[in-house]
């Protein structure tokens, strides 16, 4: 439903090119964490150019002589892009291979040491984004005021297009899941994230519609800033609307699963009424097993800057938490098309 969900900022005042070239997607991960520098891990920085990180996994375990098991990443990131992202490769009473002899297609080793457990999904604290848009056009006033409201209050925290697959297909494939049919293992595990996925997105797009995205209804339930701790609901009073001012906290709406909605009120009202003519999906996750979570409603992007390389040609940089999506906030920015599919 990705081409259907309302912006929060009214529709995007520019269009332009993305992934004109590599370069002009570039990905940092940030784990939060430095490497212990002894252990049985080789601890991998690895920049990629054009190559999924699956794929890199893969060689790495292939170059090092052990079991794609043994190499642990933090999160996907993309392929149409150059990324630098941390690898561990368990060398258990074993020296590390000459990583500067790596031989594979666009995957250089920029640093390496030794850590003393495997990393694993999810361990990142987020990313950092430079991001460059070709071709732009629209009026720059209406284009500046829009990257300052961006900037100042966030953007609705939508599951990208990618989470869906080609066309959707994804929460097709979630639906052919749940009436029985049987699908490997990866093709599993892809159908779930992309109902899960599909089930938040109807009710941000809901409370985007509402204007009620980045504000406290009754029966909220709050995540903290950079964390996935929540708490609520409890009765509204000002210390609770300053933090929300500041990005202190964020609204939150269902990844749905079983047991009860942590919300309650017109909030609990809201989701329960979004979800009811979804229940395939509802009832499909529940029964495999997935447990109702919480996902921030809001994403307010780090250190948000821009620059103007040339009058059509527009460079943003921002920094997201682990999970985010950098086309959802590009999505308010700009009508864009990719170079590349």
């Amino acid at each position: 439903m990705s081409d259907v969900l309302p912006y929060a900022h009214g529709g995007p005042p520019a269009t332009g090119l993305l992934r004109a070239e590599m370069d002009d997607f570039r990905v940092d991960e940030v784990l939060g964490f430095e490497p212990t520098g002894s252990g049985e891990h080789a601890f991998l920085t690895i920049e990629k150019r054009g190559a999924n990180t699956e794929w890199v996994a893969r060689q790495l375990a292939r170059a090092a002589g052990v079991a794609p098991v043994a190499v642990g990443f933090a999160g996907l990131k993309d392929r149409h892009a150059v990324t630098r992202q941390v690898f561990t490769v368990q060398l258990a009473g074993r020296l590390d291979p000459d990583w500067s002899a790596l031989d594979i297609p666009g995957v250089e080793v920029v640093s390496a040491t030794r850590h003393n457990r495997k990393l694993k999904r999810g361990a990142h604290r987020g990313n950092r984004f430079r991001i460059r848009l070709r071709d732009v056009r629209g009026d720059t006033a209406a284009i500046e005021r829009r990257l300052d409201a961006i900037g100042a209050r966030g953007v609705p925290n939508y599951f990208g297009e990618q989470r869906f697959g080609r066309d959707g297909g994804n929460v097709a494939l979630a639906e052919a899941l749940f009436e029985g049919r049987r699908l490997p293992r990866e093709q599993r595990g892809i159908a779930l994230s992309a109902a899960r996925s599909e089930l938040f997105n109807r009710v941000l797009a809901r409370r985007v519609l509402d204007g009620t995205w980045d504000r406290e209804l009754d029966g909220e339930v709050w995540m903290l800033d950079g964390t996935h701790a929540i708490f609520g609901p409890q009765p509204h009073d000002d210390a609770l609307a300053q933090r929300l001012a500041v990005f202190d906290i964020h609204p939150t709406g269902p990844s749905w699963g079983a047991g009860e909605l942590r919300s309650s009120g017109a909030v609990r009202e809201l989701e329960l009424a979004v979800i009811e003519p979804h229940a395939l999906l509802a009832r499909g996750l529940e029964r495999e097993g997935l447990s109702q979570e919480r996902r921030a409603l809001r994403l307010v992007a780090r250190d948000f800057s821009h620059s103007w390389e040339s009058p059509d040609r527009l460079v943003v940089e921002f920094g997201l938490g682990a999970g985010s999506f950098a086309t959802t906030l590009l999505r308010e920015l700009c009508d864009w098309h990719a170079a590349v599919a």
